[in-house]
């Protein structure tokens, strides 16, 4: 028998209890790094170079505040922001209602869609894309029922992890394949089509701001789940998620960039079909040892993005109805989790042909509504219903008031320029 020496025990003990005290954070990032960093990040790189950098950045920092105040409420208050809404007016827990029961089915069928076309293609189209599909959301639908939070957690980190190694290291390896000059200019689109592509860069990057009511009902989770609340904890998992978006997202920019930059590949908006343009195009630049890299961070990258958002809008929504009615409903999670799933299902079979509409619909309804949750969320967290010592320093205060002029300006634009 093989002893592990003191020492590295000890070692491996302090990294078990470090992962432990993460989770919020992680599953805001499993959410986030989905189709706006597989897709469109890359996308970005394939077209631009490391040109649209500048603007990730931008998006990143000026977001930061909203997603920020979501988990700080739950944190010093031991409830959800949902809660916090209905004390501000009973009337926006009404009206997220109506905004998530018109988005929820649709994005859901999305990413589940992406999911299984990566899987079809790393698993050599033994299955339908349909029976992959079924096979994703009956694994996911399970997962979160038997498992609940704890399992969610659990599971999460593990492609976290998985998709931040498989990332990075494909972006390294590229970066170290490209024989040109790596120009780092920063650029800003001119044409109408490259215009549109950019306020979508920036308006799903790094995620769209109701994502952050979903950290919140996390970070009230994983409070019932430790016996315990620790800010400095729970804002480091937090900052550790959020940044780490954009850190994947550059790297995908640079994916993009390395291996389709300047190329004559004419990449597909399907975005099922572009992960296995982007697959075949890293193993053709890179050679086939590294299929399974890129494909594997593809994988982890969409189901995470799947099961967090299977999980987080039926949170999201028995909590609403609950506010809603004024009263306590048994087994509400489990009663959106089925209508969510079903609803996929029934988007998927009975739908396809128009899931470009569909979709187009719900992401602009996202996009379009984000002042509303930026500005409810900064009223919120500066109210008398969260504790002095939790609302925001002068600095703060600052970044929120200039994010909030820009996403209400962004949404003109886009009204303006992308409709």
């Amino acid at each position: 028998m093989v002893k592990v020496p003191i020492s590295s025990r000890s070692v491996m003990g302090r990294i078990n209890s470090f992962i432990k005290k993460l989770g919020p954070g992680l599953l805001f990032a499993g959410t986030a790094i989905g189709v706006s960093h597989l897709v469109q990040s890359t996308k970005a790189g394939a077209e631009f170079g490391f040109g649209l950098t500048w603007a990730l950045l931008i998006a990143i920092l000026l977001k930061y505040p909203f997603f920020k105040f979501a988990p700080k409420y739950s944190i010093a208050t031991n409830e959800s922001v949902l809660h916090g809404y209905q004390k501000l007016h009973p009337i926006i827990p009404i009206i997220f209602f109506i905004i998530t029961l018109g988005t929820m089915f649709t994005i859901q069928t999305a990413v589940t869609i992406v999911t299984a076309g990566i899987a079809n293609s790393i698993f050599g189209n033994i299955l339908s894309i349909e029976v992959w599909t079924l096979i994703i959301l009956f694994f996911s639908f399970l997962l979160l029922i038997i498992g609940k939070y704890n399992m969610l957690d659990k599971v999460i980190k593990i492609l976290i992890i998985t998709l931040a190694v498989s990332t990075i290291l494909s972006f390294l390896f590229a970066g170290a394949n490209f024989e040109e000059t790596i120009n780092l200019e920063q650029v800003f689109p001119k044409e109408s089509v490259s215009i549109v592509f950019l306020i979508a860069f920036m308006g799903w990057m790094p995620a769209p701001l109701d994502v952050s009511v979903w950290n919140s009902i996390w970070t009230v989770e994983k409070i019932k789940l430790q016996k315990q609340n620790s800010i400095s904890n729970s804002m480091f998992d937090f900052n550790l998620g959020y940044f780490g978006t954009a850190i994947l997202g550059i790297c995908f920019i640079g994916v993009g960039y390395f291996t389709i930059y300047n190329s004559s590949e004419i990449l597909s908006e399907s975005a099922a079909i572009f992960s296995d343009q982007l697959i075949r195009l890293y193993t053709d630049n890179l050679g086939d040892w590294s299929y399974y890299l890129i494909a594997f961070a593809a994988l982890s990258t969409m189901l995470s993005t799947t099961i967090t958002a299977l999980d987080a809008s039926p949170r999201a929504m028995g909590i609403t109805t609950e506010l809603i009615l004024n009263k306590e409903i048994r087994k509400g999670y489990l009663f959106w989790v089925s209508i969510l799933s079903i609803g996929t299902l029934i988007i998927f079979f009975v739908f396809t042909s128009q899931m470009g509409l569909l979709i187009k619909v719900a992401t602009i309804l996202s996009f379009l509504t984000a002042p509303f949750f930026a500005i409810i969320n900064y009223l919120l967290i500066t109210s008398k219903h969260t504790p002095k010592d939790f609302r925001p320093n002068i600095l703060m205060h600052i970044l929120s008031i200039i994010g909030i002029i820009y996403l209400v300006g962004f949404s003109v634009f886009f009204l303006i320029k992308g409709v």
